[in-house]
């Protein structure tokens, strides 16, 4: 007994050296499980048009996450249907891997006839982690003033992707 009891004893005795090599090596295979922007962009939908550039991507988030802590967003279908009848204007984020597609297929749609810009992104759950939630978030909308009626941090950054936003939309083009 032992005999068996050595190995064990052996292997409880790593030195913080030995631990910490050990913890970084964990670390580097997960940011290597994480997919690039161009794998990611292999497993949007046909629906996911216009999808935001690797840059315009990473200020959507970067955006998402600011409303997310001000507390002047909408996460999830039901919560930004429910946000458009109640008026609210912003921008709405929606994630191009949702499957089935039926899901957000009709959001499109009534985006454009509430005039509200919208932009895809490659990931769903890179969405969610955005929007500082554990679950993937296939769709997210940015109110343009938080219930108190403030601004909402990061302003440049909404008007510059609402502008991008405005681009693509058939109905914002003027004659």
């Amino acid at each position: 007994m032992s005999e068996t009891d050595e190995p064990k004893a052996k292997k409880r005795k790593l030195s913080k050296k030995d631990r910490k090599s050990t913890d970084s090596k964990g670390k580097s295979d997960e940011s290597a499980d994480t997919p690039s922007y161009e794998e990611r962009c292999l497993a949007i939908n046909i629906l996911a048009s216009p999808l935001a550039s690797q840059k315009s991507t990473k200020k959507a988030h970067k955006l998402v996450r600011k409303a997310s802590q001000s507390k002047s967003l909408r996460r999830g279908v039901k919560e930004l249907v429910k946000g458009l009848r109640k008026g609210d204007k912003g921008l709405a984020i929606l994630a191009g891997d949702v499957f089935p597609i039926d899901v957000i297929s009709h959001l499109p749609v009534l985006l454009e006839e509430n005039n509200v810009p919208y932009l895809f992104v490659p990931s769903k759950r890179d969405l969610g982690a955005a929007a500082c939630t554990k679950r993937p978030t296939s769709c997210v909308l940015i109110k343009e003033k938080r219930s108190d009626g403030k601004e909402i941090e990061g302003k440049e950054l909404f008007d510059a992707l609402v502008e991008e936003a405005k681009e693509y939309d058939p109905n914002s083009k003027t004659k």
